[in-house]
């Protein structure tokens, strides 16, 4: 096994080994716990997660942030609606504290009546604080891209965002994703620097990647992301691993998911990675279950 190999298994999921931390808003396909995003400070686990029904239910109604002391029971702290965000259905949040101590959580809105994604932000002086009435948008996208599902890490003294960007020209080709990468002082105006990791023509994530994670180690950059062959696997992506030494330019690994479900299309996605300040790690992500709902997993390692 080679040093990247190495790499990966410190962060491969095993479900077998996890427990839930979020149960779906119902039984059955379309109803999802899911797409975490997770920050440690003062001695709890902050989560931020999607909870969705079937669309014509109510599809990403709701986004949660959540506390823990021990990062397997968690306290819902607040609920931001798809409402109060004039959005159409949320999806992956992501929570940050800024070394100021200022609390984000960066939104993917969908802009009602199209295929198009905006990410908005909100900020407060607590993560129990977060109101829509105060938002900005960060990421707008434009007529041609839809942007949504950002990873934002703090490294280096500068801001790094990792963004899943959708084709809009044609409504049928939307579910298309590559990840783009960008930059910021302050994590609020961003630099883009193009495609940091595309899809694989005839392999499993041929029709779209989307990073989760991403970590700076010594060895490189390692980063977990989404993958699918063909449309017929949205809302069911993998999970696969990409390397580099540039944060700008991964390269994909291996020929087939890392980590997927066992339960009817295999999805096992939006990896969430957080250093817990005992150096453990704890994972999050979204799984498949035997009834076709999402659930939430954790486990620490």
């Amino acid at each position: 096994m080679g040093e990247f190999d190495r790499r990966v298994a410190a962060l491969l999921p095993r479900p077998d080994r996890s427990v839930v931390a979020v149960e779906p808003p119902g039984d059955g396909d379309g109803y999802w716990a899911g797409a975490p995003s997770a920050v440690e400070s003062e001695g709890w686990i902050y989560l931020a997660y999607r909870l969705r029904r079937p669309i014509g239910k109510g599809r990403g109604y709701a986004v949660v942030v959540a506390r823990s002391a021990d990062g397997e029971r968690f306290e819902p702290l607040v609920v931001i609606s798809k409402d109060a965000m004039e959005a159409e259905s949320l999806e992956r949040p992501t929570l940050v504290r800024t070394p100021e101590g200022t609390w984000r959580l960066y939104l993917s809105c969908a802009t009602p009546g199209t295929k198009h994604w905006r990410v908005e932000v909100l900020q407060s002086d607590a993560p129990d604080g977060f109101s829509p009435r105060d938002r900005r948008v960060v990421l707008p996208g434009d007529e041609k891209t839809g942007v949504k599902d950002p990873v934002i890490v703090q490294h280096g003294g500068r801001w790094h965002l990792w963004a899943s960007c959708h084709p809009l020209a044609d409504a049928a080709e939307a579910d298309q994703m590559a990840t783009e990468y960008a930059t910021s002082a302050d994590g609020l105006e961003w630099v883009w620097h193009g495609t940091a990791l595309n899809p694989r023509a005839g392999e499993w994530d041929a029709r779209g990647v989307r990073v989760s994670a991403v970590r700076f180690t010594p060895d490189g950059i390692v980063a977990a992301y989404d993958g699918r062959a063909g449309a017929a696997e949205n809302f069911e992506e993998r999970t696969g691993f990409a390397i580099g030494d540039d944060p700008g330019a991964l390269s994909a690994i291996g020929s087939a998911p890392w980590a997927s479900s066992p339960y009817l299309g295999g999805g096992l996605r939006y990896l969430e990675v957080l250093t817990t300040q005992d150096g453990r790690l704890r994972l999050f992500y979204e799984v498949t279950r035997a009834d076709g709902a999402h659930e939430l997993r954790t486990e620490s390692r």
